[in-house]
Formats: structure tokens, sequence, C-alpha cells
């Protein structure tokens, strides 16, 4: 008798599991992510607040820069692969920071390191002319809040606070930017 219960509960949340994978897996364009409008970390989800210290001092939040095309830019001076993209941030916001887009006025990098020294996150900021002002340091439980699985990971977010694009390095950042000039 156990044995026939313990086959049934198998059968049971085999097919509850596969059919909720398959609803999943089959949804229509306008339930997907990028057409949600609630707060998260997908594309088309509305970035959720950051509230965090800046190296000068300043206390900023992400919904300061509201009506502004945000690049929030996780990565840390000890991550090879992200000082290699610095170089293509760092060029991105001089080429489109005072410009005008669809529904933003500006462009800024909202960088939030995951280092754990400071001394080595000041000097990679030196050193790679990180010079906006909203440079971030250590903060891994904002990494979490956006799901960050590995670093560089960025999110565009438009001037709605809306996420337009994940992860977009080198011309993939350029082409998602241009996109949305107006």
């Amino acid at each position: 008798m156990k044995i026939k219960i313990l086959i049934l509960t198998s059968v049971v949340a085999i097919a509850v599991f596969g059919f909720s994978s398959w609803t999943k897996n089959n949804t229509t364009e306008t339930s997907s992510p990028q057409t949600n409008s609630t707060v998260g970390y997908n594309v088309g989800q509305i970035a959720p607040e950051i509230s965090l210290t800046a190296a000068n001092g300043k206390d900023m939040k992400l919904s300061d820069f509201r009506g502004k095309m945000v690049l929030i830019d996780f990565w840390a001076s000890w991550c090879r692969p992200c000082r290699a993209e610095n170089p293509n941030v760092v060029k991105a916001y001089h080429e489109y920071k005072n410009l005008t887009f669809k529904n933003a006025k500006g462009f800024l990098v909202f960088g939030i390191s995951l280092d754990r020294g400071q001394n080595e996150w000041k000097q990679a900021i030196e050193t790679d002319q990180l010079e906006w002002e909203t440079n971030f340091f250590g903060n891994q439980i904002v990494a979490q809040q956006y799901n960050v699985q590995y670093i560089p990971s960025n999110f565009l977010v438009d001037g709605d606070g809306k996420i337009l694009g994940t992860n977009l390095r080198g011309e993939a950042l350029e082409q998602a930017i241009k996109a949305h000039l107006q």
C-alpha cells in the first residue's frame, strides 16, 4: 500500500511540475516580462529602488535620476572582464551623457562595486577613469536584489525607471543606447 501511495504521489508531482513548466514555456508575448511593468530585474519591469552612499559621501537613490537614461553597472576591481569592459562604459558615458532620448535627458552610470577593499576600488576608479559621481562601494545586498549571478552585469534603465536591457557589453551597449535616442 505504501508503495502505491508513493508511486501515485510521484505521478501527480510529475504531472503538476510538467504542466507548470509547459505553461511557463508556452506563454504569449503579452504575458512575458517584456511587457510587465511591475518592479523587478527583468526587461520591461521597473528597476527596484537602490539607495546608497557614493564615493563622495553623498546619499543617492536610483529614483533621484528618473528622467535620465541610467546604466546600473555591477563590477569589481579584481574582475578582469569588468575592467576590460570599463573602457566601453566610459566611452558610452562620454558620448551620451548630454544627449536626449525618447523619454530621458542625459545618460549616467550608476556603478556598484562588489569589492571588499576600498583602496582597490578607489584605485580602479582612478585608473579606469570612472569619473561619474555615482560610484558605490561593495554592496552585495543590491546585487542580490537584482539577482546578479556574475560580474560584469548591468541593467539599462530608461527615464521612467523601466529596464530596457541587461548584460549589454561593447557594441551591444552602444546599440541599445542608440536605439532610444530621440
